[in-house]
């Protein structure tokens, strides 16, 4: 059964703990969101699969997951986005941030997120077990939905998105 890296608030491996378990009892864990652009004003977000056990049907950023015991967040990330999106581009690490969210009874999100960024104007060929739907949305779009309407995202991005955008247009990338 794959571990996930348990931390502190200042992102020091204090443990291990099954994906179910850190769910299940809000346990803070090591996390990744892999954020990309196509070079022209427009960002890859992803409809999360509809029977996703958390955030299913909500839009989020191209990829995420959990690096595991031994694999630095950047090692996982460029695991995963060929796994979930069908390719992979230089990444780079943005910032990272801590957040908590109760979805359920015994569901929790309690993540410290290592957010990386990277740039890929290709073809996307995404699994539809991770993302029913995905689109090139112009960031300027984009910001206007988070605005309007944040129920459709998930609570990860509605943090995160911000601060791509912002140094996408200051020259972060």
């Amino acid at each position: 059964m794959k571990q996930l890296i348990l931390t502190d608030l200042y992102d020091r491996q204090i443990g291990t703990a099954s994906k179910e378990q850190a769910h299940a009892r809000g346990l803070l864990h090591r996390a990744f969101s892999v954020f990309i652009h196509d070079g022209r004003g427009r960002m890859l977000i992803q409809r999360r699969a509809a029977d996703k056990y958390h955030s299913g049907g909500l839009w989020a950023n191209a990829c995420c997951s959990h690096p595991l015991e031994g694999e630095t967040p950047q090692q996982a990330a460029h695991r995963r986005l060929p796994e979930e999106m069908g390719f992979d581009c230089p990444l780079q690490e943005q910032f990272s941030f801590v957040y908590f969210h109760r979805f359920g009874e015994e569901l929790y999100e309690y993540e410290y997120d290592h957010v990386f960024l990277g740039e890929y104007t290709g073809a996307v060929l995404p699994d539809p077990s991770e993302a029913q739907e995905i689109c090139w949305i112009p960031f300027e779009a984009l910001e206007r939905d988070l605005k309007e309407h944040p129920e459709r995202y998930c609570v990860w991005f509605i943090t995160a998105a911000p601060r791509i955008l912002e140094a996408l247009r200051g020259g972060g990338q």
